[in-house]
């Protein structure tokens, strides 16, 4: 949304914020597609520091919708102008499915950051004429709610958009409603504290120098920034791939990363290793993984074992024990 009330100029610190978590974002996209490519350990973007560093990208950039939607219609909505990025944004978050819809059907982007920042906000127009206090308060409700309010009730597809699922569905980009709205009301809550302090006022009258440049550029610019960033990277690495391609793992590897990656999505760093490890050894152990890997070649029984396996390991990676051992304990007098 724009950042400054009408007849007001935009403020350069908040543009260069905005600008710096955008190229932050490209940052962690590259090595998104440089793992993607081979030439990154398999979940290294998933785990980790890579971990939070997409997790910090993503409540600053949120945190600044929340600022720029107070500083646009704190006064008053005007809703042509709201209207109009709101359409853009929904566009654009639609095309977004659309494409990884055919690029990566089982891990398509059905509700990512653009459809959250969408639906963010107009739910925020609710909370900008309410004290910083009490939205302070909404905030961390929105953060803890996952934490208390997770059921079986929100499992369905139609409501995967809530967040509050009992296990998260997998996709390349999950930004749902819950916690992630938190962000976007502590943006509400610090632009009006900084309004009623003078700090927006001490902020306006900052006049950085040229270094800005590209932070300003890419903050002034950032719905256009964020559609096209990545298709540039993911076709740098591509063209590259070309030439230097990464080295060919073998299978055993290949189904460890698959299963990393896609474990990461909803579980912990831990559990996805041991039960990750499990389920590969297992597969080694009787012979299936080359099965496994040709999906074309799976049967009904194949798939069969493959449920009873997840199960095993599954306890193995909770537990620490390995379910046969568990289950023979437990016949001993």
């Amino acid at each position: 949304m724009q950042q400054a009330v009408s007849g007001k100029p935009r403020i350069a610190a908040i543009d260069i914020a905005r600008g710096a978590a955008l190229l932050a974002m490209a940052v962690y996209h590259f090595g998104w597609d440089l793992e993607f490519f081979g030439y990154m350990e398999p979940g290294t973007t998933v785990s980790g520091g890579w971990r939070l560093f997409a997790r910090s990208i993503a409540t600053s950039f949120l945190f600044l919708v929340g600022v720029s939607l107070f500083l646009a219609h704190a006064r008053q909505i005007r809703w042509h102008g709201f209207s109009r990025r709101l359409a853009m944004v929904a566009g654009a978050a639609a095309a977004i499915s659309a494409a990884t819809w055919f690029a990566f059907p089982e891990g398509f982007i059905f509700f990512g950051i653009l459809h959250h920042i969408a639906l963010a906000s107009l739910v925020g127009l609710a909370f900008l004429r309410l004290p910083a206090w009490l939205v302070l308060v909404a905030a961390a409700g929105a953060v803890a709610a996952p934490h208390f309010l997770r059921s079986a009730f929100f499992d369905h597809p139609a409501l995967w958009w809530v967040g509050l699922s009992s296990a998260n569905p997998h996709s390349n980009d999950y930004v749902p409603l819950l916690p992630w709205f938190g962000a976007v009301l502590a943006g509400i809550a610090a632009a009006r504290i900084a309004r009623d302090s003078g700090m927006l006022d001490w902020l306006a009258g900052l006049n950085p120098g040229r270094w800005k440049m590209p932070f300003t550029f890419a903050g002034r610019h950032s719905l256009a920034f964020y559609l096209l960033h990545q298709p540039l990277l993911i076709g740098c690495v591509w063209l590259l791939a070309q030439f230097w391609p990464a080295a060919a793992a073998d299978t055993e590897i290949q189904f460890t990363r698959a299963c990393i990656q896609q474990c990461g999505q909803s579980r912990d760093e831990p559990f996805c290793a041991a039960y990750c490890a499990c389920f590969t050894d297992v597969l080694v152990a009787e012979g299936r993984l080359e099965t496994v890997m040709s999906s074309s070649a799976r049967g009904l029984e194949t798939e069969t074992r493959l449920s009873q396996i997840a199960a095993e390991c599954t306890i193995q990676a909770e537990t620490g024990t390995p379910a046969g051992e568990r289950d023979g304990a437990d016949e001993r007098p």
